[in-house]
């Protein structure tokens, strides 16, 4: 599985692959072979290399949400976004409460912007369109709310994990 990520403000490519109870893990080039096991719900175990490594998660880990990670004495706050969830309202469960962030699945233009801020939108309502190789990506509010920020203005040109907007 490939994915985007923010890591306290850094952009990286991650690439993760699960066998039985060990990780395989690219991240922005370097290789992971990690050995996982989870105790109580969000917490885990991280072995590599003879090294163990507590980490916690708070947070579900859906594509475009945020999630504080601890590695030790480490926080991280992390966004994880899947390129190919975003294309689709129902990535991101549209039942939360949390502000929805509408982002960019790939580099591109964005063609058209639907909405403006301070509109109510309906889950699944078009919120832009961004052109990437050729192909027009309608971005999808995962939810019914508030279009409280709008990042983007037609023309501009983003990359793949840019906030395009946000939907309280």
């Amino acid at each position: 599985m490939k994915l985007h990520a923010t890591i306290t403000g850094a952009q990286v490519e991650i690439e993760i692959r699960e066998q039985n109870a060990d990780v395989f893990a690219v991240v922005d080039g370097r290789r992971y072979e990690l050995d996982v096991s989870q105790s109580p719900p969000g917490n885990y175990l991280l072995v590599h290399e003879g090294r163990v490594f507590a980490c916690r998660v708070d947070g579900r880990p859906e594509s475009g949400s945020s999630l504080n990670v601890s590695v030790g004495t480490n926080a991280y706050a992390v966004t994880l976004i899947d390129p190919k969830r975003l294309r689709s309202a129902a990535a991101f469960g549209t039942d939360s409460d949390a502000a929805a962030h509408i982002v960019a699945p790939m580099p591109g233009k964005v063609v058209r912007v639907l909405v403006a801020a301070g509109q109510q939108v309906e889950a699944g309502s078009g919120i832009a369109v961004v052109e990437a190789m050729k192909m027009q990506n309608e971005m999808k509010s995962p939810k019914s709310g508030t279009v409280v920020k709008i990042n983007v203005e037609v023309g501009v040109t983003v990359n793949g994990g840019d906030l395009l907007a946000v939907v309280e």
